[in-house]
């Protein structure tokens, strides 16, 4: 599989659901309903990974997502890149699950609330376009590695996999890579 493979394959769904979405927001209600299927597709992929023994949470919070996307579609840029602006929406939708479900995390041998601190959609949408901005800069061996495994949330192997890299070269592309935006956003002295 050549690394090509797996950035065509995310850039073909980028360009689908922005093209669905688009037609949608445009009065296509045909096509407005196929961006909503297969978003629902795509958010159930995003939220099994983070909620792997809690199925039955799963399923409530892509519809909590889909009626989100739905009420804040008007606010998407369609200048930027929409996974991001999806991700962003799912994470404070998982986030807001998290916090009234009051899930307890073990840490060092003591339960620990989480507390997610939410801001406003504007924010995330702000810093979603911040960071891609940030990933840009970087090699593909350093910025593709971060997408799939710290963004998309895939593991080492299936990164491998999409990208052709060894697993130790994704390892080590996340931590160049991470290593790479810190001296970027850091102040110069």
């Amino acid at each position: 599989m050549e690394r090509t493979d797996g950035k065509a394959a995310l850039d073909a769904r980028e360009a689908r659901l922005r093209t669905l979405l688009q037609n949608g927001l445009a009065g296509d209600g045909g096509e407005y309903r196929a961006f909503l299927e297969a978003l629902a597709s795509h958010l159930r992929q995003f939220l099994r990974r983070r909620l792997r023994n809690r199925a039955d949470d799963v399923e409530d919070l892509v519809q909590e997502c889909l009626i989100a996307v739905h009420d804040k579609r008007h606010t998407y840029d369609i200048a930027q890149p929409l996974t991001p602006w999806l991700h962003a929406i799912a994470r404070y939708k998982l986030a807001d699950h998290f916090r009234r479900s009051r899930i307890q995390v073990a840490t060092d041998d003591v339960d620990v609330e989480i507390d997610l601190l939410a801001g406003s959609a504007e924010d995330a949408t702000d810093a979603s376009r911040d960071v891609a901005k940030l990933l840009a800069r970087l090699p593909p061996r350093q910025r593709l590695p971060i997408v799939h495994v710290k963004l998309e949330g895939l593991t080492v192997a299936q990164t491998a996999a999409l990208t052709g890299m060894s697993a130790s070269a994704v390892k080590v592309g996340i931590h160049r890579g991470l290593k790479a935006l810190a001296a970027l956003v850091r102040p110069r002295r």
